[in-house]
């Protein structure tokens, strides 16, 4: 569920800018509609059953600069996997890019409370093993939906535990208790973000499983093509 909560964010997001390819550049690759489908459903009733009701309290208890503050943590938290996941692509800038704004935002940013890194142009980077995985040559994928971690590709779910076991943090939090009570209130924040885009979701979807496969693989695409690209990944081209 919290890889779900990530990337419908950055769907909504993507869709509502113009960093997303054309969507003629879309490829679905949605053999496994059906059990999508099915999986999206499931998904969509876990949600409205236990994670939404808990993020709309949580958002109604939480001042907004407090809630802005635990975000911007969980966000540093997300930084570890990506500098680990730059280094095995072999992306030294951005490797260095992200592991300044890292060190900025934990020690300068109070712990990653807050982000004095974005005001001296360390832009935020989300790198996972799924684009790894892409990098070292297993690009084509097709769209696979899983219960409680959404939406992905068959490249994308199979890398989420190792990324997750080895790459994050969380296993290393002791004793166990407090490890899924720190990971399922970055859940609750992260559903928490989401509330706000609720109402674009809803206008901008015709069909709300097609436009969320739809804007994951533009994305998903877009974001692999960008870590091909040799030289400064921030650049942007004309």
């Amino acid at each position: 569920m919290g890889q779900c909560i990530k990337w419908v964010l950055t769907i909504i997001f993507c869709a509502t800018t113009s960093n997303a390819l054309a969507a003629e550049d879309v490829v679905n690759n949605d053999p496994y509609e059906h059990f999508n489908r099915a999986m999206f459903r499931f998904n969509e009733g876990v949600d409205g059953c236990v994670l939404k009701p808990i993020a709309r309290l949580y958002t109604a208890v939480t001042p907004p600069p407090v809630s802005k503050c635990i975000a911007q943590f969980f966000s540093n938290i997300d930084m570890v996997p990506t500098v680990l996941n730059d280094v095995l692509q072999g992306s030294i800038y951005q490797a260095t890019s992200d592991t300044w704004r890292f060190a900025i935002n934990t020690t300068v940013g109070v712990l990653g409370l807050f982000d004095p890194a974005s005001n001296i142009g360390l832009e935020p980077n989300f790198e996972d093993l799924g684009l790894t995985f892409a990098r070292w040559g297993f690009k084509d994928s097709n769209y696979l939906v899983i219960p409680f971690l959404g939406p992905g590709t068959v490249r994308d779910q199979l890398a989420w535990w190792p990324n997750y076991e080895y790459l994050t943090i969380y296993p290393y939090i002791n004793p166990m208790r407090a490890r899924y009570e720190i990971y399922f209130t970055d859940l609750v924040v992260g559903r928490a973000e989401m509330l706000r885009y609720e109402n674009v979701l809803q206008k901008v979807a015709l069909d709300k499983y097609t436009f969320i496969r739809d804007a994951y693989m533009q994305h998903r695409n877009y974001q692999i093509q960008r870590n091909e690209e040799l030289g400064d990944p921030y650049l942007v081209k004309s």
